[in-house]
């Protein structure tokens, strides 16, 4: 990856036939940042890209009506522990998008932590997935993206579907509805 000029804050990543991204390198606003958990995986593998295109076509979009800027942890451009900056960044985001696809321990354990907190969470997950027994009762947006064909034709659906489920979480607030706070109030 090459680096290229930009304004102090942020960086520009540039890698060949990828797309470029912009990455924090200072302080976050959290009260509008919009942290996405998701299976990343390596540079172009399935996960990888399963992760841009929800990321960049699906969601970007859908949230972009609320002002929020939306991180995933490869993106946080800071030195440091990894581990550390991703919980950060849990804890303390305004709203968490957790995308469920490929049943990832790590996305489960992420949104487990969120939902300790009782803070605003929106779920995602490829329709050709199960909803782990647990999350089954909490909305999830399902997109089927079993082919061009399936997808193209339900994107601004999708995209609607979850600025709604946005719009809901971020109105209940600290009173976010999750397992933990219905069973543990």
């Amino acid at each position: 990856a090459t680096r290229v000029s930009a304004p102090s804050n942020l960086s520009v990543k540039q890698s060949a036939g990828h797309a470029v991204v912009v990455v924090a390198d200072s302080a976050v606003d959290f009260a509008t940042t919009c942290f996405y958990v998701s299976p990343i995986g390596d540079e172009d593998s399935e996960h990888r890209r399963h992760s841009d295109l929800f990321l960049n076509h699906i969601v970007v979009p859908a949230v972009a009506e609320f002002g929020l800027n939306i991180v995933r942890a490869d993106q946080i451009g800071e030195a440091g522990m990894i581990t550390k900056q991703i919980i950060e960044h849990i804890v303390r985001a305004k709203l968490v998008i957790a995308d469920l696809s490929f049943h990832n321990p790590n996305v489960f354990y992420e949104l487990a932590i969120r939902h300790a907190c009782r803070l605003p969470t929106v779920q995602i997950i490829r329709e050709s997935d199960r909803i782990p027994f647990d999350l089954g009762q909490v909305r999830t947006v399902r997109v089927d993206d079993s082919s061009i064909y399936t997808l193209v034709p339900q994107l601004e659906t999708y995209k609607s579907e979850i600025a709604n489920q946005v719009r809901k979480a971020l109105e209940e607030g600290t009173n976010a509805e999750n397992p933990i706070s219905v069973f543990f109030p």
